[in-house]
């Protein structure tokens, strides 16, 4: 599935390319412009979180593991704060007493949160204007109050009991309901303190940057253990190379389902850019940022809940859990699906006065 998806991205590039060389006729070469120039945003928000996701997880296992097993927790549990494809799995199997809960914390927990802490809350705030960075936020609250529906789900698809999964999940659920709760009872004070963790993320990942460029630069090491910020480079490269032909592809979807998309967006508030949005974040989350400068609000919020479980669930992680357990993909989609669909269901919901 995800070579198809390569595929695809690739047929969108050729597109873009041959617009750009006739002038942008079609609009679809200036979309490929953007691909590459949001390369550089990327890069900030990102490069330097690879390169101390080494780093982060000594520190989870050095101090953070004993004190998660003297609570009965399964240390493989803590891997899951890092991108499946960041490191999360590996940590989670690594650290894993049951290897059960391992390909669970290591596959859903770490494609679900680890994927918005290191991945879409730094790139997203990154890449978005500061108008549109409220609606964004109040997005991810709503996906982070819903991640449960995504575990429990996800957990026994992989073949752990309904009770295991509740009790392995538990510090998260107890932290999903304490969002939710916050976000009814003082939604302003929830997004600020949303906006501060995202601030957090960005020091750290400029920190993380810094030091990879002065290793790379002078092989002066300032962080002994950081990963090289040539490696994080490739990586972000790699994300660069697909946005030239996931934004082209992104606005021939929007025109060809034009209709359809008119008729979902009367039904749910919500204009066509947003409606696009949502299906272009099941396969790749940069794009769906992308797009949220012609959302209006309500899609904003609503692709913002989305991204947080479902986010790449049918290209790049799809893709590595073929590679490293094919067995956990169903347990995968169906989490990514559960919890991206209930995101979205409950953002409509709050926002339903701010409906057109």
């Amino acid at each position: 599935m995800e070579q198809v998806m390569m595929w695809i991205m690739a047929v969108g590039v050729v597109i873009g390319g041959v617009d750009r060389i006739l002038g942008n006729r079609f609009g679809l070469g200036k979309r490929f412009e953007e691909g590459f120039e949001l390369l550089g945003p990327t890069a900030l928000s990102m490069a330097g979180i690879i390169c101390l996701a080494p780093l982060l997880t000594a520190f989870l296992e050095r101090a953070v593991v004993p004190v998660w097993q003297g609570l009965g927790f399964d240390p493989a549990m803590l891997g899951g704060v890092l991108a499946i494809d960041m490191g999360g799995y590996q940590l989670s199997v690594g650290l894993a007493e049951s290897s059960q809960v391992g390909r669970y914390a290591g596959i859903i927990v770490a494609a679900v949160l680890g994927c918005t802490v290191t991945f879409t809350i730094p790139v997203g705030m990154g890449l978005l204007e500061e108008g549109d960075r409220p609606a964004f936020a109040r997005g991810m609250l709503i996906g982070l109050g819903v991640m449960p529906v995504a575990f429990l789900v996800g957990g026994v698809a992989c073949g752990l009991s309904l009770p295991e999964v509740l009790w392995q999940s538990l510090p998260v659920i107890l932290f999903s309901l304490a969002l939710m709760a916050a976000l009814h009872f003082c939604p302003e004070r929830s997004e600020r303190g949303f906006a501060r963790f995202a601030a957090l993320l960005r020091y750290l990942t400029t920190v993380g940057l810094v030091a990879g460029a002065v290793t790379y630069m002078t092989g002066l090491e300032l962080l002994p253990g950081l990963a090289p910020l040539a490696d994080a480079m490739e990586v972000v490269s790699s994300v660069g190379i697909v946005l030239l032909g996931s934004l082209p592809v992104a606005e021939l979807l929007r025109r060809i389902l034009r209709r359809p998309l008119q008729r979902i967006g009367e039904w749910t508030g919500m204009n066509e850019a947003s409606i696009a949005g949502l299906l272009m974040g099941g396969v790749s989350v940069v794009p769906a940022i992308a797009m949220m400068k012609d959302m209006d609000r309500r899609g904003k919020v609503a692709n913002g809940a989305f991204l947080v479980c479902a986010a790449s669930g049918f290209a790049a992680h799809m893709g590595f859990t073929f590679g490293v357990d094919r067995s956990c993909v169903p347990a995968l989609l169906a989490a990514k699906l559960a919890g991206g669909l209930a995101g979205v269901g409950v953002a409509l919901a709050v926002t339903k006065k701010e409906k057109a």
